[in-house]
């Protein structure tokens, strides 16, 4: 089991970025701002998808060029480098507006590409 295994990263930007979204159902943006194990949540989970997204290989990222992987990892890096300078809300939209399309074209690429292996 390679650390480049595609399967394995999609999964885990796929499993990492529904568990954000499902913590923030039923809450609001400035829950974010109060809740201080929500915001070390959210942003952990974001690190974790931006890290598996850096870890999918560049062929993969090639093929599926539809999807935000400079972003994803981008957002990470951000997020790990510059963690005295957190935008809550551009993660609150990360986690909102992005990552529910993000997660549609992931199960997608892993129903049609990997789940008869």
């Amino acid at each position: 089991m390679s650390k480049r295994d595609p399967e394995i990263a999609l999964k885990q930007i796929l499993t990492h970025a529904r568990e954000a979204i499902e913590i923030c159902r039923g809450r609001k943006r400035a829950d974010l701002d109060s809740d201080r194990l929500l915001n070390l949540a959210l942003t952990r989970l974001i690190e974790i998808v931006g890290e598996a997204a850096n870890r999918v290989p560049e062929s993969v990222q090639t093929k599926h060029a539809d999807l935000p992987w400079l972003q994803m990892i981008g957002a990470r890096n951000r997020l790990i480098h510059a963690y005295d300078s957190v935008d809550f809300d551009i993660l609150w939209a990360i986690v909102t507006n992005d990552l529910p399309g993000v997660v549609t074209q992931i199960e997608g690429i892993l129903a049609r590409e990997f789940e008869n292996e």
